[in-house]
């Protein structure tokens, strides 16, 4: 069994929408991992999709240290 540990993921600049935003949050609420940089920037996120990603932050299992 191969057992990966991501902890920086970037997907700056992938056109990733409000909707696809909300989707990346509810799959990242619902699998904490040891993910501690994840990379957004350059992408149009949308208000709701930026609310999501404050309240995952609030998670004591997600550990995200730059977002």
């Amino acid at each position: 069994m191969i057992v990966l540990s991501l902890s920086v993921f970037s997907l700056c600049g992938c056109r990733i929408t409000e909707k696809q935003c909300l989707i990346l949050t509810s799959a990242l609420k619902s699998n904490p991992s040891h993910l501690r940089e994840l990379n957004l920037s350059e992408n149009e996120l949308g208000d709701s999709g930026v609310k999501n990603l404050s309240k995952l932050l609030t998670n004591p299992q997600f550990k995200l240290e730059k977002l």
